[in-house]
């Protein structure tokens, strides 16, 4: 199982590391924390030192109810992030994590090697004919309504069967217009219960009969630090466990802040295998 980064083939047989990278002033663990070049170029330059083989950038918080920003807003955040992460480091595969197939298009003329779409296509028309003209691989997620919207569309009539419907009918789209690799991420958190999202850990094996990589994003998410009854900066432990879980349940990408831990959860699970 491999995807075709700017001409790299990516073996996804051994599992491998998204680390976020996310340049917003209001994202749920790490909002405002890069002030500067340098900080964005210091946790790059950790993350991929700690076996990162991605680095996830993003300009537009999804967490629920985050601000709307505006497409101008969110190009004005990651072009320059992508311009001088390549220019320290030119070997990096930077996944841009946007639903707006204008920043698609921007940021992978500006050497991003991935597209990150937590809405599969749904809220922009152009986003996968985008896609296949730029021919990137494509990260599909699984949400239902928008970030401002998802915590009331928790409703489902057969919760696991229609996200692997949804995604049947996404990769279908996506197959007819030329998009040749392609991974799903099944969207922990969006538009999900804390119940659900156990349910979804538990049943994750069942999304291999689609075929696909499979991400897993799961990082210090409030369904791991609310059972808990702590707080994100504390949920480092929980997320190491479920990051496990995944691993073992078929996940073939883990997106995570915290590299160095999830490379240790690879390793070990690597063992058991």
């Amino acid at each position: 199982m491999t995807i075709n980064c700017k001409g790299q083939l990516i073996d996804l047989t051994v599992p491998k590391i998204m680390g976020i990278l996310n340049v917003t002033p209001d994202s749920f663990f790490d909002g405002g924390q890069l002030k500067s070049d340098q900080d964005i170029l210091s946790k790059v330059e950790k993350m991929r030192i700690h076996g990162a083989t991605f680095i996830d950038l993003g300009g537009y918080s999804s967490r629920p109810d985050a601000t709307n920003i505006s497409g101008t807003e969110e190009l004005q955040r990651v072009v320059p992030a992508v311009d001088l992460i390549l220019k320290e480091f030119p070997d990096t595969l930077i996944s841009i994590d946007t639903f707006r197939s204008k920043v698609a298009e921007e940021t992978v003329a500006h050497g991003a090697a991935i597209v990150n779409d937590i809405s599969a296509g749904k809220l922009d028309s152009n986003m996968l004919p985008t896609v296949a003209k730029l021919k990137v691989p494509y990260i599909m997620m699984h949400m239902k309504g928008t970030p401002q919207t998802m915590k009331s569309e928790t409703h489902y009539d057969n919760f696991l069967k229609e996200i692997l419907f949804y995604f049947s009918e996404r990769l279908s789209e996506a197959k007819k217009l030329g998009i040749v690799d392609m991974i799903i991420d099944p969207g922990f958190g969006f538009a999900k219960t804390r119940e659900q999202n156990f349910e979804l850990l538990s049943k994750l094996e069942l999304f291999k009969m689609i075929e696909k990589p499979l991400l897993v994003g799961i990082s210090r998410k409030s369904f791991i630090y609310k059972t808990l009854d702590t707080s994100p900066d504390k949920a480092l432990n929980g997320t190491s466990v479920l990051n496990t879980v995944a691993l073992q349940k078929g996940a073939t990408i883990l997106r995570v802040h915290d590299v160095k831990e999830a490379a240790e959860c690879i390793q070990l699970i690597s063992q058991i295998k």
